[in-house]
């Protein structure tokens, strides 16, 4: 073996000096078809040679706890890689000849032959090792036409083919066991990091993965041609999008005896004059723009002290846009107002136009609906927003956007 792999070494050597723009393209196209089947040919003389080690002790017999931290320092892999190569080499061992010969003969990769070993074993619990010889031959000629995501989820039928008799009843019982599995491994894990940020990780099962998608998927679109946020940016928005909308209810279970609400506490002087930072209930701390961005919001109730540290209003409704005010608010605006923005009012905090700490009341004059991402992009950016003549909203654009600064109008929110 150690000769004929020298040999092979060589013959790859050679190749790679070989100046591929040479080549005519046919030839290019064929080569990378030969070097791809090499390759798989040579993953099954690897898992041949991790299986062989593997079941000699040979990892444990030179001082490495298993073969995984072995194969991990000798061929510098990371241990999860080196985990994957000990668990496929293993199912490869125990799998039907004809998944190890579809390898070994360079017609399916490591990955496929991961998936149809387990689609295969499946058959063979719920059909017999009759069904599941027949379904190593559907799989290997599916596993020429498709990569391996598509022949997992192809594989979810292949009884259908196979073993038709029990195809509906093994279905019914995959179902019910994928979704125990998805009841007994849900979570969220909330980790608060140093600087009061929070890391969100878990699994969400199938019915709740639906009601999150639903409830974020339409506010992760860009909102306007002004959208600059990536993804990612956009889903960690609609979630507070969500969550905001949920405090706005009102319906939420008491938390230690009062209502759903975020205080946020922050002195006088210091928001009047943007110059106070504010803190929140659970220690966080927050710039002086977004508390003055936050003081807008009906889901929040704002902790105003003086210079003694006295509370001098904590939740003046006068200064939040609710009730009837709010009402009226959706009337005239329909969505969020801002140029290009579809949001519908359930998604929109009322935005003071001066605001309340400069002076500025609390009033339908001096309301516009804005959605949550276009409420933080006017209080942090130079864009400005006004009532028109005819009482409705219109926006300023910053100079760098527009020299002649010609205000703008929401037209997506028809009115009769």
């Amino acid at each position: 073996m150690i000769e004929a792999l020298a040999q092979a070494e060589a013959a790859v050597a050679a190749c790679f000096d070989t100046p591929a723009w040479a080549a005519a393209e046919d030839d290019l196209v064929a080569a990378l078809d030969d070097t791809h089947r090499i390759e798989q040919r040579l993953a099954a003389v690897k898992l041949s040679l991790v299986r062989e080690l593997d079941g000699r002790g040979t990892a444990t017999a030179q001082g490495a706890s298993s073969t995984a931290v072995w194969l991990r320092d000798r061929l510098r892999l990371g241990v999860g890689a080196a985990r994957r190569l000990v668990e496929l080499a293993a199912t490869l061992d125990t799998a039907p000849d004809g998944v190890r010969d579809a390898l070994a003969g360079g017609a399916v990769d490591v990955e496929q032959v991961r998936v149809i070993a387990t689609t295969v074993e499946t058959v063979h619990t719920n059909a017999g090792a009759e069904a599941a010889d027949k379904a190593v031959g559907v799989l290997v000629e599916w596993a020429a036409q498709f990569d391996a995501t598509l022949l997992r989820k192809l594989g979810t039928r292949i009884l259908d083919h196979v073993a038709p008799e029990v195809a509906d009843a093994a279905a019914e019982a995959a179902l019910r066991a994928q979704e125990s599995r998805a009841a007994r491994d849900r979570h969220v894990t909330i980790s608060e990091q140093p600087d009061g940020r929070l890391r969100l990780t878990g699994i969400l099962d199938t019915e709740a993965a639906a009601t999150l998608r639903a409830a974020i998927d339409p506010l992760t679109a860009p909102s306007g041609p002004d959208d600059t946020r990536t993804p990612g940016q956009r889903r960690h928005d609609a979630l507070g999008d969500v969550c905001r909308l949920a405090l706005r209810t009102g319906e939420l279970p008491d938390n230690g005896g009062d209502v759903a609400q975020i205080v946020v506490t922050t002195s006088y002087d210091g928001l009047t004059q943007q110059l106070g930072t504010g803190a929140l209930d659970i220690g966080a701390h927050l710039t002086p723009e977004a508390v003055r961005r936050l003081a807008c919001d009906a889901a929040v109730l704002p902790a105003v002290l003086g210079g003694s540290g006295q509370p001098l209003d904590v939740g003046r409704q006068r200064r939040l846009v609710t009730g009837p005010l709010r009402r009226a608010l959706v009337l005239r605006d329909r969505g969020c107002a801002f140029p290009g923005c579809d949001r519908p009012p359930r998604w929109c905090d009322g935005h003071h136009i001066r605001h309340w700490a400069d002076g500025g009341d609390t009033s339908l004059a001096n309301a516009v609906l804005l959605c949550g991402h276009h409420h933080r992009h006017l209080h942090h950016s130079d864009w400005v927003v006004q009532l028109g003549g005819d009482g409705h909203p219109e926006f300023i654009p910053p100079a760098w956007l527009d020299p002649d600064q010609i205000p703008r109008r929401n037209h997506y929110h028809r009115r009769n």
